[in-house]
């Protein structure tokens, strides 16, 4: 039997489903806002906004909330690196002169383009995250 506490009486689903998933995926991927896909996730290319200025959603609500981002970041351009890496041992006769002058530019242009997209990926994993635990912010959704 259900408990009738307040906490779990909303109209909140216990977990996103796959298309709110996708959904929410999407939108901070375009950075918008994971709730309502209106308002803007940054104030510049690297710098996120406190909150939403349309539905008040707050992106980063206390210190460290974007570690995680800095690891999903680091993993993915390590990656491509090592795919990278592989792709010019096995595919090319490049010396190894040749190699990093190629590499070390394709990998620092990919982490200049995926960092503001990692930021906002983070920022949704955080959305579901907070309506999964029934945080009483994502009301209003």
């Amino acid at each position: 039997m259900a408990s009738s506490s307040p906490s779990t009486d909303r109209a909140v689903p216990e977990r996103p489903s796959n298309r709110e998933w996708k959904r929410f995926i999407a939108r901070t991927w375009r950075g918008r806002c994971p709730r309502c896909g209106d308002g803007t996730l940054f104030v510049s290319r690297f710098r996120l906004r406190a909150d939403c200025e349309h539905r008040g959603l707050v992106f980063r609500r206390e210190q460290g909330a974007m570690t995680g981002q800095m690891y999903l970041s680091a993993v993915v351009t390590e990656i491509l690196a090592a795919a990278l890496v592989l792709v010019i041992f096995f595919g090319t006769d490049w010396g190894p002169g040749l190699s990093i002058a190629v590499s070390v530019p394709v990998i620092i242009l990919f982490s200049y383009w995926f960092l503001p997209r990692g930021m906002g990926l983070w920022v949704a994993v955080g959305y579901m995250t907070d309506i999964a635990n029934r945080e009483p912010w994502v009301d209003g959704q």
